[in-house]
């Protein structure tokens, strides 16, 4: 018994010392040699007095380790996508940065220090979980798709007030509560666990909100205060009544509602339905609404509205 507990021993240290050769040999860190190849784009540094390259394109190297970036403080577009890249702390010194593209690496957060001039930012297919931590004055466009984020914490205006495009798409979200962003445009939340719209009410400047391939069967989320939403994607989601999509009267200038493969599509005239609700809406599921759907729209409405219809008559 003590020889097959020593021969136990003996393969457990053996496979523990292959597993560090091979996590040494699997080591790929960026040199500075390597880097300096990656370079283009000559232009002016910040106050004008030389030249530096602006542009590093250093994707799809199998790279594990790019500290070196520190040195590189004059680069303003970043591209790290296609690595092996577990920690983005680098990133910091390079203060005059205007784009980064991370995506396809091992990141498990996309905190790195606030840069004072970055715009576009994209981390997707990755292996991040949190969204805390994302900090930059500048920022207007902001990618976390396709990765293992479950919370929204920390999407405030302090930390982001000037984004406006923001892709959460392909996640785990089981809520979309947690955007506080008054500048947001663009916001995608398509494919995640969503059973119902939440804690976005405060997003008034709003146009655009993908919301397909979910679980969403209510639609109470929404209000007046979203004024400026013009475009809801709800395909694939679990929507099944005409009067859950008609709570979407709400908002003033909706122009264009996707609800196609949603149960609701099944009910009898269901475009005739949604129209004669919703009288400013130009294209459902896609479509532009013909003059004759207008029309059989309005008498319709004024067959069961007689007061109203007299009304606009007179």
């Amino acid at each position: 018994e003590a020889q097959m507990a020593d021969e136990g021993d003996e393969e457990s240290t053996e496979q523990e010392t292959k597993v560090a050769e091979q996590e040494e040999l699997s080591s790929n860190p960026l040199s500075v040699e390597n880097a300096g190849e990656c370079l283009s784009m000559l232009c002016k540094t910040g106050d004008g007095l030389a030249h530096a390259y602006a542009n590093m394109d250093i994707k799809d190297r199998q790279l594990t380790d790019v500290s070196v970036l520190s040195t590189f403080i004059h680069v303003r577009y970043l591209d790290l996508s296609g690595n092996l890249l577990t920690d983005l702390s680098a990133v910091s010194s390079l203060t005059h940065l205007l784009t980064i593209k991370a995506d396809r690496n091992r990141l498990t957060s996309a905190h790195f220090q606030e840069l004072p001039y970055l715009q576009s930012a994209s981390f997707a297919s990755n292996k991040i979980t949190s969204t805390q931590g994302i900090s930059h004055p500048m920022l207007e466009t902001l990618n976390l798709s396709s990765n293992k984020i479950t919370e929204l914490e920390g999407l405030t205006q302090q930390n982001l007030p000037s984004l406006q495009f923001l892709d959460l798409h392909d996640n785990q979200l089981p809520s979309s509560a947690g955007i506080h962003l008054p500048s947001l445009e663009k916001l995608y939340l398509a494919s995640n666990k969503l059973t119902r719209v939440e804690g976005l009410e405060g997003l008034c400047k709003l146009t655009t909100l993908h919301l397909r391939q979910n679980q969403i069967a209510t639609l109470d989320g929404f209000a007046p205060t979203m004024e400026s939403l013009q475009y809801i994607n709800l395909r694939g989601n679990a929507v099944a009544e005409l009067p859950e999509v008609k709570k979407l009267t709400v908002l003033p200038f909706l122009r264009a509602l996707v609800v196609r493969d949603c149960p609701v599509c099944e009910v009898d005239d269901y475009r005739i339905e949604v129209l004669i609700a919703m009288r400013k809406l130009e294209r459902l599921d896609k479509d532009e609404f013909t003059e004759d759907e207008r029309t059989d729209a309005e008498e319709v409405f004024n067959q069961r509205n007689p007061d109203t219809a007299a009304k606009t008559e007179s």
